[in-house]
């Protein structure tokens, strides 16, 4: 049987969770892979475990893209490797801890890795794409994007700025045949909340999604098409309204006269 040729996705944070879900169901769908994270071991287990069921070509990748030069050797990769033609900026770290009890220096490796990593893959990444005239990127924001107060504020910050990166990319890079999809997971059942400190066994049941659900969810909205997907998120309508205000409001955002409440009263 002739396989389906959909080029290379790098995917970074692959070594385990969504990463690596979505190394699984990428292979499944035809692309051969490029896996980016610290753990060598457990890239090396996962590329055989892939490789062996799916027969896609699985490249393994150490990085540890808090550090300058793994993450220029990323960049690298991208720029030269032509075969790319889906870059998934998944690795992130969080904490519910809250501002006045968090340390600023892991506040600033958070900053690193979860805003100023994606934004140098993606630039990486694009000017290829668009010379090819295809190509698309998948950025895993976070709900804490639309809800800061949900969680610690520089992970919500974060997560913000991976959406409205997204955003501007996607309002940028319409006509040039490349796509930009913004994931924002809900509370996912993965080893990220041991990480940031709060095992999600302490989490109420009705809230956490299975990894595998979140992943299926957000593939099935990036086939359909869709800029911001949001799985746990049930009422759609409630985000279309959202989007619609920000968007009627953007016209009346700028002024050359401050608005009439803003007036000293006579």
């Amino acid at each position: 049987m002739t396989q389906i040729q959909r080029g290379t996705a790098l995917i970074t944070g692959a070594s385990s969770g969504i990463g690596a879900l979505y190394a699984d169901r990428l292979a499944l769908r035809g692309y051969d892979l490029v896996l980016v994270a610290r753990n060598r071991e457990r890239l090396n287990t996962l590329a055989r475990d892939i490789s062996s069921r799916t027969g896609r070509a699985v490249e393994v990748f150490p990085a540890d893209l808090n550090d300058a030069a793994s993450l220029a050797r990323v960049e690298t990769k991208l720029r030269q490797d032509a075969s790319i033609t889906l870059l998934v900026n998944n690795a992130g770290i969080g904490t519910h801890t809250p501002l006045m009890d968090s340390d600023v220096e892991r506040m600033t490796r958070m900053i690193e890795l979860n805003v100023t990593a994606p934004t140098r893959l993606t630039y990486a990444a694009v000017p290829g794409f668009v010379a090819r005239g295809t190509g698309a990127v998948i950025n895993i924001s976070s709900i804490v994007a639309i809800s800061p107060e949900t969680l610690n504020g520089v992970y919500g910050g974060s997560k913000a700025f991976v959406l409205a990166f997204s955003q501007s990319l996607q309002h940028e890079l319409a006509d040039k045949g490349v796509r930009v999809q913004a994931v924002l997971p809900g509370a996912t059942a993965t080893e990220f909340w041991a990480t940031g400190g709060l095992p999600v066994e302490h989490l109420p049941a009705q809230i956490v999604m299975r990894a595998e659900d979140l992943v299926d969810a957000a593939l099935l909205g990036f086939d359909r098409g869709e800029k911001v997907t949001i799985p746990s998120l049930h009422p759609v309508e409630s985000w279309n309204r959202y989007e619609a205000a920000r968007r009627a409001m953007a016209e009346h955002l700028s002024s050359n006269i401050p608005a009439p409440r803003y007036r000293a009263a006579p």
